[in-house]
């Protein structure tokens, strides 16, 4: 469930130095295909590398050009600045083929979505990126919205978790699966991110275990 872009030795868009057509689209916004894409992934992986080497406070358009390859009037015209970088580097985070564990049970799937925040955070490879982003949220109103909206999409994708939980009468019709969710999650970022307390597999199995006892009890129902 976190964001899982990692950074990496960003790869070198094609012609970079080529003219771009003015955008009338909002910084950080557009999803094109072609040259403009891998200039689009380029500069997602400078901004991560950037975001785990200095963090956001350190973060410049000049590290992202040149570590990208792309020229910073071009940044600066598509992005805007620092903040859109770093927005739509998450906004391309998200855009990836994540789905819900589906194994068979409620109590199982919540487990190996626990388990999954511990493997991605246990690895400092793998919770480089997300951290970074993570607390970029808490240095930019921009970033902040967009982790909000990578997680509103996340939680969205685990309608079909819940979905399958009904038809098995594990959980209630109308059980939200953004609360169910945030219900597993909320206990291990809090050890993550506030208390800095150790995360382990038996954090993990209580987390989703709490959840599935509430879900059970129709405690994440949606409000009529």
């Amino acid at each position: 469930m976190p964001p899982r872009a990692r950074p990496g030795t960003p790869s070198a868009p094609e012609n970079p130095s080529a003219p771009d057509a003015p955008s009338t689209q909002a910084p950080g916004t557009v999803r094109p295909g072609g040259r403009t894409a891998r200039t689009r992934a380029a500069v997602r992986d400078a901004v991560l590398a950037g975001l785990v080497e200095y963090g956001y406070p350190g973060l410049t358009v000049e590290y992202v050009a040149d570590h990208s390859g792309v020229h910073k009037t071009t940044l600066y015209r598509r992005w805007g600045g620092v903040e859109g970088l770093v927005a739509d580097a998450l906004d391309l985070a998200g855009e990836d083929s994540w789905t819900p564990p589906d194994t068979g049970s409620l109590q199982g799937d919540l487990h190996a979505l626990a388990q999954e925040i511990v493997d991605t955070f246990g690895d400092p490879t793998g919770a480089a990126a997300p951290a970074a982003f993570i607390a970029a949220a808490f240095q930019s109103d921009r970033a902040a919205e967009a982790l909000r909206g990578f997680y509103a999409e996340r939680f969205a994708r685990c309608a079909p978790l819940v979905a399958r939980a009904v038809e098995r009468g594990e959980a209630p019709a109308d059980t939200d699966p953004g609360a169910l969710a945030r219900a597993v999650s909320a206990p291990l970022f809090l050890r993550l991110f506030i208390t800095r307390e150790p995360l382990d597999a038996a954090a993990a199995g209580q987390a989703a275990d709490a959840a599935l006892a509430a879900a059970s009890a129709g405690v994440y129902t949606s409000p009529v």
